[in-house]
């Protein structure tokens, strides 16, 4: 599973892969190198709103109360928020067009996909809600359209492209 998750203004990629024996937790903040934790399932337990695991040879003890996009999670004396983005809100943000994660000048990726087709080229002008390409994420097709009349200043992408989170895929002139 993949998500991004945001603490004191730090944005953190995750992604958490099962085993039978343990989870892989793969952490990356920004630009950093990618971290790799393995946390066994023998030294985990779950109970109402609480985790407790061992890690390092080290216990410890979250409490987890859910909020809008997050949690407040309560460990070590001190609490902390926590906001969540999964595959979906990602998804959902990315289909917004300019909105959300981008700006009315620019398009970007809400989450990892490869781009299936392209319909724009510089110089183009495009109405509101018009197509501007389709990006497959999540395996599914997922048109992005223009969010309000604009000409097309350049298309950062090709079709087969694989592309990650916040890339930049089509930049805007106003219209």
């Amino acid at each position: 599973m993949y998500f991004e998750a945001e603490i004191k203004k730090k944005k953190y990629k995750i992604e958490v892969k099962e085993t039978k024996s343990h989870w892989v937790l793969k952490i990356q903040q920004g630009s950093d190198a990618q971290e790799e934790i393995q946390i066994s399932k023998t030294d985990y337990t779950k109970f109402d709103d609480a985790i407790s695991f061992l890690f390092t040879g080290k216990s410890y003890m979250l409490d987890l109360v859910p909020i809008k996009g997050g949690y407040t999670i309560y460990t070590g004396n001190s609490y902390r928020q926590i906001t969540i983005h999964n595959d979906e809100s990602l998804l959902h943000e990315s289909l917004k067009g300019a909105g959300g994660l981008g700006s009315s000048d620019q398009l970007k990726a809400g989450m990892p996909g490869k781009i299936a087709k392209v319909f724009v080229k510089p110089g183009q002008r495009v109405a509101t809600g018009g197509p501007l390409l389709i990006m497959e994420a999540m395996k599914m097709e997922n048109e992005m359209k223009a969010t309000h009349d604009c000409v097309i200043k350049n298309v950062h992408v090709s079709e087969g492209n694989s592309v990650d989170t916040g890339a930049v895929l089509v930049t805007f002139e106003a219209d």
